[in-house]
């Protein structure tokens, strides 16, 4: 099996058109950054019935995700880059439904994609105990569940100690992806994320719009002008529309080409 070994700002994913009999067995085998590829998890791309392509996500422990901010745009990459499509507007199917991509092109070859992710709804704040103490964050869904936490600094957030105890908390039956936000200045946002699935990543699209849309819900960033997340492995541009309606903008880049016979 031949895979694409991609990543948008250091999150990687191995991507593979067409997809095996048990994905998830797969994703856990290849994703090993030690006896397999290495990899946050693995993304495969299929054809659709309702969109140009699908995508299905599965983390590096074989569990599936909903939706992937830097995977999808790393799919747009895919696709054109290998000659699938010559469409600079594509849909995707997802589990968070159809999201449509515009790619930008430098000397032929897909270079950025900015992402329609739909509409992100903030609840309201909750007030979560773990073992005595107290913590406060957002819950956003961007299709998928996150839990923002604002911090002074974000460098210095308890993201590997904190992060798994929020993922698994019961206030969040399904799990959740957990950012720790670090508000700048003007709209300009410093996140690190825990995600559910695969633990500490350098960068997480989805997280990104959810802190966005959390900053902007407590006033702290303006909506409409572009808001830049800067992540552990890079930035990304956010615009959030009046309705809530999420454009991000960012990278896609191809590692490697590698083959495998471990599945």
């Amino acid at each position: 099996m031949r895979f694409t070994k991609m990543h948008g700002l250091g999150n990687d994913y191995l991507y593979v058109y067409g997809e095996p009999e048990n994905p998830a067995q797969a994703s856990v085998l290849l994703s090993d950054r030690h006896f397999g590829a290495g990899s946050d998890g693995m993304i495969w791309i299929s054809p659709s019935s309702v969109a140009d392509f699908k995508m299905r996500i599965f983390n590096a422990d074989g569990s599936e995700a909903m939706m992937c901010g830097n995977g999808i745009r790393c799919v747009g990459k895919y696709v054109y880059d290998k000659g699938y499509t010559t469409k600079t507007h594509l849909t995707v199917e997802t589990l968070s439904g159809i999201r449509t991509l515009k790619l930008f092109l430098r000397e032929g070859r897909v270079d950025r994609v900015a992402v329609d992710m739909g509409k992100a709804v903030a609840g309201e704040d909750l007030t979560l105990d773990l073992d005595g103490e107290t913590v406060r964050c957002t819950p956003v869904s961007v299709g998928n569940p996150h839990a923002v936490l604002f911090v002074e600094d974000a460098q210095a957030a308890p993201v590997t100690t904190l992060g798994p105890r929020l993922e698994t908390h019961p206030a969040f039956p399904g799990g959740v992806n957990v950012e720790f936000l670090q508000v700048l200045g003007d709209n300009q946002l410093r996140m690190r994320v825990w995600e559910r699935g695969s633990g500490v990543t350098m960068a997480c699209g989805t997280g990104a719009c959810a802190s966005a849309m959390a900053a902007v819900v407590r006033g702290l960033c303006r909506r409409e002008d572009p808001i830049a997340v800067h992540l552990d492995g890079g930035t990304l541009t956010i615009a959030i529309a009046p309705d809530g309606t999420v454009t991000m903008t960012g990278p896609a880049e191809t590692i490697y080409e590698g083959e495998t016979a471990l599945c």
